[in-house]
């Protein structure tokens, strides 16, 4: 690993970096791959990482058509938690928050993971049972859960609005103190480093444009840097998962929506957990340069636009105003949007298709930042032995025809914030 002085690095920062070595290699495409992963997001490079790591197969590409981080995984609010209450998603989640924490000695780099909580509140009696249920089943399943009474709610967090007279009065919150945020960036540029590493190609400004299939099995892609032949084809494109499943002639129970999110100008620590609401969806945390970020639920309608509407911003801001009445003096710095590909269920899809030789990740909805270790470790451990982990074996994309969806609160992806 490169190591640079104090002295370098005030050099390098003051010529323009030109001394600095790449994080990774820019390889130009071979004509084969063992595997080819389309999409250069967190969850396709992780994949890759474990692939190499874990499976020792390392004759694989990643093809990201634009830069690396440029998708989903840079247009999200960081937020890591396993706060859920059916197992098969909790078991999955808390598999991941747990290499969440490993993940910076793991590819040693730091990706700025911070355990500060996160905290669901509850707005009415019919909120805390549902809270109570998702608390229960956590702790029987060994994932840390507690609960916080108005009095300690208080104590720690001054500036939430828990009077009598709030817009959304509070009336309790379940905390998983374990929760937190990582740093979205750092987290795709240290899988991405550790995977070339290890062999990988990472190919930046490589579109895919077409399968090539010979006798329904997928032989490789075309992209516009040429044909690339691969043994297997993994999509780990997030919002745009539809549209390239579509080049195999296979259609997705997903549609597509926008998710918006903005940061506030950076202000002094504030608001030291993740907040989020049982009832209104809005989620509010602070980032290490003191943006409050902020967001809610999608744009409603199916787009791949990635141009949110401003009467939602302004809908989320009046939400966390309500919740942290000081939010009101502050400036929006800039909003985004990222593309998610929402399945019918509210739960992703992991797995095998019917399309001999191309595998599927995706249909994630809110939750995929979170999952990204996990994603890519048990999607790698398809990839490798040609069927599913244990952990992704539930999020298989033939649960839709045989009526075994996992859908957390009996109301499939939408509008509820899961």
């Amino acid at each position: 690993m490169q190591r640079y002085s104090a002295l370098s690095l005030l050099r390098g920062g003051l010529n323009g970096q030109k001394s600095w070595q790449r994080a990774w290699r820019d390889p130009a495409p071979k004509s084969h791959y063992d595997v080819i992963i389309i999409g250069g997001g967190g969850h396709g490079l992780a994949t890759a990482y474990y692939l190499a790591k874990v499976h020792g197969i390392r004759n694989v590409a990643v093809l990201e058509r634009s830069w690396i981080g440029g998708g989903n995984t840079g247009r999200n609010t960081t937020i890591v938690r396993s706060n859920y209450r059916q197992p098969a998603l909790h078991n999955l989640f808390e598999f991941s928050l747990k290499l969440w924490e490993g993940m910076s000695d793991d590819l040693n780099y730091n990706v700025m993971f911070s355990q500060r909580g996160a905290m669901f509140l509850g707005h009415s009696d019919s909120d805390m049972i549902r809270l109570a249920e998702r608390g229960d089943a956590m702790r029987a399943a060994g994932i840390d859960a507690e609960f916080m009474t108005m009095d300690q709610l208080r104590k720690k967090l001054p500036l939430l609005d828990l009077s009598d007279k709030a817009r959304y009065p509070i009336v309790g919150a379940l905390n998983q103190p374990r929760g937190g945020t990582a740093r979205h960036d750092a987290v795709a540029w240290g899988y991405a480093r550790a995977a070339d590493a290890l062999g990988v190609d990472v190919i930046q400004n490589c579109e895919v444009l077409g399968m090539d299939m010979v006798g329904g099995r997928v032989t490789g892609v075309q992209t516009t840097r040429g044909t690339i032949g691969a043994d297997r084809v993994g999509i780990c494109v997030a919002g745009n998962s539809g549209q390239v499943a579509a080049m195999a002639d296979l259609r997705l129970p997903i549609e597509s929506h926008l998710l918006q999110a903005f940061v506030s100008e950076p202000v002094k620590p504030m608001i030291d957990m993740v907040i989020m609401s049982q009832s209104i969806h809005a989620y509010v945390s602070q980032s290490d340069k003191g943006e409050i970020v902020m967001g809610g639920d999608p744009d409603l309608y199916p787009t791949y636009s990635q141009r949110g509407r401003p009467d939602r911003i302004e809908g989320v801001a009046g939400q966390c105003i309500a919740l942290f009445p000081a939010l009101s003096r502050l400036r929006m710095l800039r909003s985004w949007a990222g593309t998610t590909d929402m399945s019918f269920d509210g739960s992703p899809i992991i797995g095998t298709t019917p399309v001999e030789g191309l595998y599927l990740n995706g249909g994630w909805c809110y939750g995929g930042f979170k999952a990204t270790p996990a994603s890519g470790w048990t999607y790698a451990h398809t990839l490798a032995k040609g069927e599913p982990h244990a952990l992704n074996a539930p999020f298989s994309l033939d649960r839709f025809e045989t009526g075994a969806t996992i859908d957390e609160t009996g109301s499939g992806p939408m509008p509820h914030h899961r």
